[in-house]
């Protein structure tokens, strides 16, 4: 096993994440086989139990496990599936440690950080390395970890302390350390600093770690003086100085890391750059050429990206606007479909308070700044949460998107909230609420769920991949997966719809198209008669892909900007980036192929091929 660190010094923020998740997409198009380890040095089990506006958005897994936000960015970069174990705290390690200890597995040793922490650290990082990530039961060649925080922080003294000793531990040719540093422009001297990196260098270097490859944050490309001196100062070759200067979107990284040769730097630590030709692990080998990364795929997303032109708008309306990194994978999953159809996104942030009657009292610009913002809209998205502040104005976002027929998507509390103003504005329940808001309330839409836990709060929800069941093959929202009889996607809630009330709301026109494999937990909910009412119970952003949008955020985005009804008349509805698939009209059986290009026939294969075949949704693959 190789083991890629990714350290940071200077200031937190730089983008550690993206580039650790940038150098696992290099070396994954070079054909090494990518997995990736979080460290934080936080003392929490995980980051179940964390406000958004402490750590930015809870990602959660299809193990249940509640992660660190880097592990989104690791699996949608690397097109991979972590698991808890994937995102190391300083709880985890300690809590570990201690367990042993009462077990007595320390034979009456006395425990200590040094040996017993830093080795607890080390043997995790090799046991959750070695686990396949990518749908295969072959293990990574490569482990990409990110230290968490920046170098001199005391919380993550341990975790230094073990992977210098871990270093030495992989051996020569197995351990490349990548530290990522900043690079300033002082305004008064227009110069860029090479000083700060030194200093953290040099600090790095005093705790034991040598950096193979620095990576300089800056604004603009260095100067190649900076270079040079970097270069002298740090000890550092300077074709391992790569700069990752400011870009028009994070897809570049990995393409300015490949113009900068970084794959050869780092291939050449770990000793990889040859692909062996011959009989493997023999001396006889008929030859070797060296890796080079395939990018062809990602270069032209990230051209797309920057060419699309026409705006679509999507009101975001929650309650941790103030940080947009609260809802990192919403934003990026709207950005994955409106890639995907062509549209350059524009999210206005409506923070659900200001929507409130109190707000236009108390502060009128705000309140009239928010209804500007969610009228001049062309979708409304309102995410997940928890507790009662902001929920009315949520109500009122959800009401609006209703009553003027403008395209609406719940995730999770967004909707329940959908179902809670439909029973108060349709039914005419007037004290229709949830009990997470209202714990007396004599008509309760959304109850706590029997199996959570009311006295403890980490890791109680029901948490990670959850099968869904449709009922309404019809319905947009089978149609956007593909008419598929089932869905897995993640969830994260304490509280769910009625179902004793279910039967009163679809009377009255609200559909309920998923359920779980009871179908008495609902999954999905659709308005038949809106063009595009949605709620979804789970979580769809957490696996939307750059390449593989998320099929709800699709039907948004396409009936936010007036290409729904196309969306849904391609064959099967199943999405390809490139508009093309060959669609099987009946999975088995002797056919002709039909070609189909954004939903029209290009092309028809002469002769006739038996099935089956490896379909997607009902017998059509993307190309």
């Amino acid at each position: 096993m190789k083991y890629v660190l990714v350290t940071g010094g200077v200031v937190s923020g730089m983008g550690k994440g993206v580039t650790a998740s940038s150098i696992g997409v290099l070396l994954k198009a070079c054909g090494l086989r990518v997995t990736s380890i979080k460290i934080d040095p936080y003392l929490n089990t995980d980051a179940g139990t964390m406000s958004p506006f402490e750590h930015g958005e809870v990602f959660v897994l299809d193990d249940g496990g509640e992660v660190d936000l880097d592990l989104g960015n690791y699996e949608r970069f690397l097109d991979i599936k972590l698991t808890r174990d994937n995102n190391i705290t300083t709880g985890k390690i300690y809590q570990s440690v201690i367990d042993k200890e009462r077990r007595g597995d320390y034979l009456g040793k006395t425990v200590q950080v040094v040996p017993h922490i830093t080795d607890e650290i080390q043997e995790w990082i090799e046991r959750v390395a070695m686990n396949p990530v990518d749908g295969t039961e072959e293990p990574a060649d490569v482990c990409v970890i990110e230290l968490g925080g920046t170098i001199g922080d005391i919380e993550s003294m341990p975790f230094i302390e073990a992977l210098g000793q871990f270093s030495y531990r992989a051996g020569p040719g197995n351990f490349c350390l990548v530290h990522v540093s900043l690079v300033p422009v002082l305004n008064v001297v227009g110069e860029q600093k090479t000083k700060p990196t030194q200093h953290s260098v040099r600090g790095l270097r005093g705790l034991g770690l040598i950096p193979d490859i620095l990576a300089c944050r800056s604004t603009q490309p260095l100067e190649e003086h900076v270079k040079v001196k970097l270069a002298q100062f740090c000890h550092v070759p300077i074709p391992n100085i790569i700069n990752l200067h400011d870009v028009t979107n994070i897809w570049h990284i990995p393409l300015l890391l490949r113009d900068q040769k970084a794959h050869e730097a780092i291939l050449k630590v770990l000793d990889l750059q040859w692909y062996i030709i011959g009989p493997k692990y023999k001396l006889n080998c008929v030859g070797k050429i060296p890796r080079e990364p395939k990018l062809a795929e990602w270069t032209d997303r990230a051209s797309k990206c920057d060419k699309c032109q026409t705006p679509v708008r999507i009101a975001m309306v929650g309650k941790y606007t103030g940080l947009s990194d609260s809802y990192l994978s919403v934003l990026k999953a709207l950005l994955h479909a409106s890639v995907a159809l062509n549209r350059k996104l524009v999210v206005d942030w409506v923070p659900s308070c200001d929507l409130e009657d109190s707000t236009a009292e108390e502060t009128p610009d705000a309140y009239e700044k928010a209804w500007k913002s969610l009228k001049g809209a062309d979708g409304v998205l309102v995410p997940g949460g928890f507790g009662d502040r902001g929920v009315q104005g949520k109500i009122l976002a959800a009401k609006y998107a209703r009553e003027n027929n403008v395209p609406y998507l719940g995730i999770c509390l967004g909707m329940q909230i959908a179902v809670i103003e439909f029973a108060r504005s349709i039914m005419k329940l007037n004290g229709a609420n949830s009990t997470e808001f209202d714990p007396s309330t004599k008509t309760p839409c959304v109850i706590f769920m029997p199996e959570g836990s009311k006295t403890h709060m980490g890791a109680t929800m029901r948490l990670g991949s959850r099968r869904t069941y449709f009922q309404v093959n019809k319905c947009k929202s089978a149609k956007l997966y593909g008419n598929a009889s089932y869905v897995d996607e993640r969830h994260r809630h304490r509280y769910e719809v009625n179902p004793d009330m279910v039967p009163e709301f679809e009377k009255a026109g609200l559909s309920f198209v998923g359920r779980d494999e009871s179908g008495r937990r609902m999954e999905i909910i659709e308005l038949p008669t809106h063009r595009f009412f949605v709620g979804a119970q789970f979580h769809p952003e957490f696996k939307s892909r750059p390449g593989k949008p998320s099929p709800l955020f699709l039907g948004l985005i396409a009936a936010a900007s007036g290409q729904l009804d196309h969306l849904l008349q391609r064959p099967c509805g199943v999405f390809s980036p490139t508009g093309r698939c060959i669609c099987f009209p009946n999975a088995n059986g002797p056919q002709r192929l039909k070609v189909y290009q954004n939903g029209r026939v290009i092309k028809q294969l002469k002769g006739l091929v038996n099935g089956p075949y490896p379909a997607t949704g009902n017998g059509a693959i993307p190309i």
